[in-house]
């Protein structure tokens, strides 16, 4: 089984991190591929960055698609372009706060979300919203940390996730902890530990996923919203987007 995992961002540190973590949590048999593409912002903190991060997703689904991939991950918390990710690909494409969540639905009654900057609040609690997780979700908390500040020497991120999560769980009174950050999956186990309570990470959640749709056949319909986009032209730097 080929997963590719998609980080929409051009930080290929980061990228490296998340694929060393899918692999950690894969099935034997499984085999990794983490790409970052070639054009898009460094991290995504924004609705701008997301829209502006799509583009390359979706180069990388074409990718994919040319190499026999068997399904996808899209490895940023916002899971941005994912439906029309899901348009392109015919096996099956997973955002990683969609999985977290519905992973977190599974083993607690609530959950409380530790994101990064305070601005990506309100797009976790509509991410909540589209997933039917609004009720699970007791609150979105933010450590105030940017996203490339995960991986600078001497942020002390750790630190700083550890007592956002602290303070979550201790306003919220949840049952676990989602991770809102692609890069803070190699924290997962740590905090769990430390916790004392199910810490979730959505790229492990997401390959998990994707592991278990490919094993039982599924792909993504392309029945409706998910069928393949009609061939139309496209003009100036999209041009090389049209579909045949």
């Amino acid at each position: 089984m080929d997963i590719r995992i998609i980080n929409p961002n051009t930080t290929t540190s980061m990228t490296a991190l998340i694929g060393r973590c899918a692999q950690a949590a894969a099935a034997s048999g499984t085999r990794i591929t983490a790409v970052s593409p070639k054009m898009g912002p460094a991290s995504i903190e924004s609705h701008y960055d997301e829209a502006l991060s799509v583009p390359g997703i979706l180069e990388e689904i074409r990718h994919g698609e040319r190499d026999g991939a068997d399904a996808y991950v899209i490895a940023c918390f916002g899971d941005p372009g994912l439906y029309a990710a899901r348009e392109l690909a015919h096996g099956p494409v997973i955002g990683i706060a969609e999985a977290a969540m519905h992973m977190a639905s599974l083993i607690g009654n609530s959950f409380s979300v530790v994101t990064t900057l305070e601005r990506t609040v309100g797009m976790a609690w509509h991410l909540a919203e589209r997933y039917g997780m609004r009720h699970a979700c007791r609150n979105v908390h933010a450590s105030d940390l940017p996203v490339l500040d995960l991986e600078k020497p001497g942020s002390n991120a750790r630190q700083i996730i550890l007592e956002a999560c602290r303070s979550a769980l201790a306003q919220d009174r949840s049952d676990c902890i989602v991770l809102g950050c692609a890069g803070m999956a190699d924290l997962c186990e740590d905090l769990s530990a430390e916790l004392h309570v199910p810490v979730i990470d959505g790229v492990v959640a997401a390959v998990k996923l994707v592991e278990a749709l490919v094993g039982m056949r599924l792909s993504t319909s392309k029945r409706g919203d998910w069928a393949r986009p009609l061939p139309k032209p496209y003009t100036g730097m999209l041009a090389p987007f049209a579909l045949a």
